[in-house]
């Protein structure tokens, strides 16, 4: 099954519809990274990384990883080996703190997006996270907490996101 964005406040799973907000300038079909543009396409997902010292392992049958304090997402277009991959942090790459002191990522799966044959400056760090305010994001997809329990309950690896 696929999750739909039906438009840019809608996610539809099944017979399941959850409030949601986007990249702040809307979708592109070309994002570049650090555009606030939601990519346009069908993309597989992720595994779930969580915070285990705020959430307990959710119910999901995608695969779980907890997050660790020096986990890190490489958004650094120059770093053709790490560019939209998972890291451990180190200060020379530029990368997206996945232990963060807000809320955003205590529940994060990573969109498949630029992942295969990654293209350096084509957009990294493209997640499934939360928000408490429906403001909108960096280019990612968020939603409120409780939405996005319901959906991990509902999804697994075979899922796919279509953005459109």
């Amino acid at each position: 099954m696929t999750i739909i964005l039906k438009n840019k406040v809608t996610l539809k799973f099944d017979d399941f519809s959850f409030k949601c907000c986007i990249g702040k300038n809307g979708l592109s079909k070309k994002k570049v990274e650090g555009d606030r543009k939601t990519p346009i396409g069908l993309f597989s997902l992720g595994k779930l990384y969580y915070r285990s010292d705020r959430n307990s392992k959710p119910l999901t049958k995608l695969k779980c990883v907890p997050i660790q304090k020096k986990m890190g997402w490489c958004d650094d277009k120059n770093n053709k080996k790490f560019y939209n991959k998972l890291i451990n942090i180190n200060k020379n790459i530029k990368h997206e703190k996945l232990y963060r002191k807000d809320f955003k990522y205590d529940l994060m799966i990573p969109i498949n997006y630029n992942t295969k044959k990654t293209k350096l400056g084509r957009g990294s760090a493209i997640f499934i996270h939360l928000t408490k305010n429906f403001n909108p994001t960096l280019g990612c997809i968020a939603l409120e907490k409780k939405d996005f329990l319901i959906l991990l309950k509902l999804i697994n690896k075979n899922t796919k996101i279509k953005l459109s």
